[in-house]
């Protein structure tokens, strides 16, 4: 089990951090009082490996809570439970500009000057910093560059290189863009099998229907240029920390082209070692009359 313990300066970036946490597989809990560690450590040791990576955020908005942290960590030292601190901080130049951004008060001067609530923080924070495993600095980092940070300290190996999902989903255009695209393309400009008697009743998920749309050279060619579009942009779609890509593929009513040309770029993505998922949001539209979907 792996239980980390992110605390640090306000406005340091831990609410990032936990994010980056959750993405990576931690099951995080925020602002939980000290003294209920000790209780929540037994709980999680004693799930059976149901929860086997823990995150608690534990900061100055505990209060006189706060207190109680050291006796709690050496409550978890001598039952053995393991843990470790990580701790953020930021320059006191860079954490005013980030209140003053964020128009915030700070936890310890919610009355007076942010820069005297820092200096309390940092007091206060102290011992808690000395003992940290990992110590943090983001006055200089950017959101991408913290993520990197995080994934390289808590990423398992191989979880950094397939946490992005890739869903290649076909569309008709008559129905609306899928709201959540972050690609879209138009295959609209070749044939339509609909105006082919003996290939309308069929959808690109057949093999008359794939065949056709696929053997033309207009096909061909857009699939490969595609193919190259999208071996370049997933390399910084990930690099850029994103999770999530949605490549929507469109033709007139989402039941042939655009059927067919998603199932292919799903079969190269998935060859390529991606992890893909295909959704043919309209295939049936035509045939049930749909309305407008998202």
């Amino acid at each position: 089990m792996r239980f980390v313990i992110l605390t640090g300066l306000s406005g340091a970036g831990k609410t990032q951090t936990v994010r980056n946490l959750e993405d990576l597989g931690f099951f995080c809990v925020d602002n939980l009082p000290p003294v209920l560690i000790p209780k929540f450590a037994e709980a999680c040791y004693q799930s059976n490996g149901n929860i086997d990576r823990i995150a608690l955020v534990i900061d100055i908005r505990g209060g006189k809570f706060f207190d109680d942290l050291f006796e709690s960590l050496t409550y978890l030292r001598d039952e053995g439970y393991e843990y470790e601190i990580l701790f953020l901080e930021a320059s006191d130049k860079v954490l005013i500009k980030r209140y003053k951004e964020s128009r915030r008060k700070h936890p310890l001067a919610p009355e007076g000057r942010v820069v005297n609530g820092i200096e309390t923080e940092r007091r206060k924070l102290k011992d808690v910093r000395e003992r940290a495993d990992h110590i943090i600095n983001t006055s200089k980092l950017s959101a991408r560059e913290l993520t990197e940070e995080i994934n390289n300290i808590y990423g398992e190996e191989g979880q950094i290189e397939t946490k992005l999902v890739i869903t290649v989903v076909s569309f008709g255009f008559k129905y609306g863009i899928p709201v959540d695209s972050d690609l879209v393309f138009d295959v609209r400009f070749l044939p339509n099998p609909f105006y082919i008697p003996e290939l309308k009743k069929y959808s690109g998920n057949d093999q008359p229907v794939r065949d056709y749309v696929l053997d033309f050279e207009g096909t061909k060619v857009f699939i490969e240029k595609l193919q190259d579009m999208l071996q370049f942009l997933i390399p910084n779609y990930k690099k850029e920390g994103k999770r999530q890509l949605i490549v929507s593929i469109g033709c007139t009513g989402g039941r042939h082209r655009s059927v067919a040309i998603a199932n292919r770029i799903y079969e190269i993505l998935k060859h390529n070692g991606y992890n893909v998922n295909i959704d043919h949001r309209d295939i049936n539209e035509d045939v049930n009359r749909g309305d407008g979907k998202l």
